[in-house]
């Protein structure tokens, strides 16, 4: 496949002007850009300005609030749920973590769940951001029903994904990001612009049958929970992604399982509402309240040492700590910059021309 280029700030430069040009205010237009530019630099391709073009589509359209006023319609102590508005899940998200972490500073952990959003980006940005304050935070979000419960046949649940990041003290931090799904629905995308197969285990045709090819999965099939079947694990992945339905959406009042609105145009309406919007949730806890802060990051320091140090099989060269490959994606993209597929710099092009926005080409 041909790659673009493209420096970092130049895309993150890019995409906060599009949500400006499109009523976002500028520093929430930041935040946003902030978000998406977290993942194209870290490789995680399918939750950056590759999904730019669906939220212009979504702002375009009204179905995303340009100045939500954040509410918080119900708390008590550490806990609290916030009505997001309908705004930019870009922007709902961080600010609903943010009290996420007032509430640990105040309470020693914190925990927010919130309706009336839209996608997040991805979770393992909010999971990340803890770090600076040494606090250890998760992030969850349901989406679009994309993926068919174990034994199911059709789309009921998102992808639903989970993301939870531990500070370290010499060694980076452990950095966990996974869809409840075989596979996150963007990586589903990328294989159909780029015109390849996807794996077994990945996806079901609109019949319910196993399949390779992305374009019968889009058009009416399904992704399967991760582990795929019950003999490789299916039922785990199925019941991870009904807690994330549960703790995003039946504790906060958004809608639920195949219940979600839909972030892509094309994608259908539900026939009815169980509630407001997407749903997040977002957990975060100071070490301080359990030991020493810096004995606690110590021995994540040996944790990661000691797994480091493991033989590896035969064939692979080490064994990998939960963050590395994104580590190592941010140590070269920060320099080369980030490596952009002809049909993402197409869509790109095309928020150009609706929004009026040049894209500086490379």
């Amino acid at each position: 496949m041909e790659y673009h280029l493209f420096p970092a700030d130049t895309l993150w430069q890019f995409t906060a002007d599009v949500f400006q040009a499109l009523g976002i205010p500028a520093a929430d237009a930041a935040l946003a850009a902030d978000v998406l530019a977290y993942s194209d630099l870290r490789g995680i391709d399918s939750h950056g300005v590759a999904r730019l073009i669906t939220y212009v589509d979504l702002l375009q359209l009204g179905r995303i609030n340009p100045h939500p006023h954040l509410k918080i319609i119900r708390e008590r102590g550490a806990v609290a749920t916030v009505d997001g508005d309908g705004g930019l899940g870009l922007v709902i998200g961080p600010k609903a973590h943010d009290l996420a972490m007032e509430r640990a500073a105040e309470h020693g952990a914190g925990m927010v769940s919130v309706s009336h959003s839209n996608h997040f980006g991805a979770a393992g940005y909010y999971a990340v951001r803890s770090l600076p304050r040494d606090l250890v935070s998760w992030a969850m979000t349901n989406s679009s029903k994309a993926v068919a419960p174990l034994w199911g046949g059709v789309r009921m649940l998102g992808t639903n994904p989970i993301a939870i990041a531990f500070p370290g003290k010499e060694e980076p931090p452990i950095v966990i990001d996974l869809a409840t799904s075989a596979v996150a629905y963007g990586k589903i995308e990328i294989a159909r612009r780029k015109h390849e197969p996807v794996p077994e285990g990945w996806c079901l045709d609109r019949h319910g049958n196993p399949t390779t090819d992305p374009d019968e999965m889009i058009n009416g099939g399904a992704l399967l929970p991760l582990g795929s079947d019950r003999t490789h694990g299916g039922h785990k992945g199925y019941s991870l992604a009904a807690m994330v339905d549960i703790l995003c959406c039946v504790l906060s009042g958004a809608n639920w399982g195949p219940f979600a609105p839909p972030f892509a145009v094309h994608q259908e309406i539900p026939e009815r509402e169980v509630g407001k919007g997407i749903g997040h949730f977002f957990g975060v806890m100071d070490p301080a309240g359990f030991r020493d802060p810096d004995d606690f990051k110590r021995e994540i320091d040996q944790w990661i040492r000691t797994f480091r140090a493991t033989p590896p099989q035969p064939g692979q060269e080490r064994v990998l700590i939960p963050g590395d490959p994104e580590r190592e994606a941010y140590e070269l993209r920060a320099k080369s910059g980030i490596p952009l597929i002809e049909g993402v710099v197409r869509d790109l092009k095309t928020v150009s021309k609706r929004t009026g926005v040049l894209l500086p080409l490379p």
